[in-house]
């Protein structure tokens, strides 16, 4: 009713109450946003814990996010990461990239930490290298369009950009599901495969 998109008004929900600077409080303050406001397709509280525990273990320093949306998973990814680490984040959508920037910078992570990079991902892939100076991820996280996993992970492969032995966690392979990308997963011989559970979004 008031014309303000969805995704708008969770990032003004944001500069009202959150901590400019504190990442952990900006997620909070999305998850009450989303628990008690309106749905926002962001990661779960229990998806959030998998991204947090996954990072501690592997320490990457080089990592790739498909799928930006408003900046959530950019966010939780960016404070688990290491010193020295970099986060490179894929939005194909200009207006969604346009709050997931708001909301990155508000979090405290500058250019240096996490770059944002508009376009569509089978664009922006094989152009990472060349132009983004990533040179390979040792950690992935899909989070865009199912259909669009297994093509992305095939680019990927192609443009030789995932480090020996790197870590590639996708978001709802089950439900709403990306079936080609599981069966190719766990049939390819390249990777060994786990499925966690979680709940749905909020």
């Amino acid at each position: 009713l008031t014309g303000i998109p969805r995704e708008q008004r969770a990032f003004q929900y944001l500069l009202a109450h959150a901590i400019p600077g504190d990442p952990h409080h900006v997620l909070q303050t999305f998850d009450q946003w989303g628990y008690h406001c309106e749905h926002l397709s962001c990661p779960c509280a229990t998806s959030g814990r998998i991204v947090e525990r996954l990072l501690l273990e592997r320490a990457p320093l080089q990592v790739l996010e498909l799928g930006t949306y408003i900046g959530y998973g950019t966010v939780l990814l960016a404070q688990g990461l290491p010193p020295g680490a970099r986060l490179y984040t894929i939005e194909g959508d200009p207006q969604h990239a346009a709050v997931a920037e708001k909301v990155i910078r508000l979090a405290g992570f500058d250019e240096q930490t996490v770059e944002l990079i508009v376009g569509p991902s089978e664009e922006v892939i094989p152009q990472l290298r060349e132009k983004h100076g990533l040179m390979k991820a040792d950690f992935v996280f899909m989070d865009h369009w199912k259909r669009c996993y297994l093509r992305d992970l095939r680019l990927l492969e192609s443009h030789q950009l995932l480090a020996e032995g790197a870590t590639v966690l996708a978001d709802n392979v089950l439900f709403p599901g990306a079936p080609h990308f599981l069966q190719y997963a766990k049939t390819c011989g390249r990777y060994r495969c786990k499925v966690h559970r979680a709940s749905l979004e909020f």
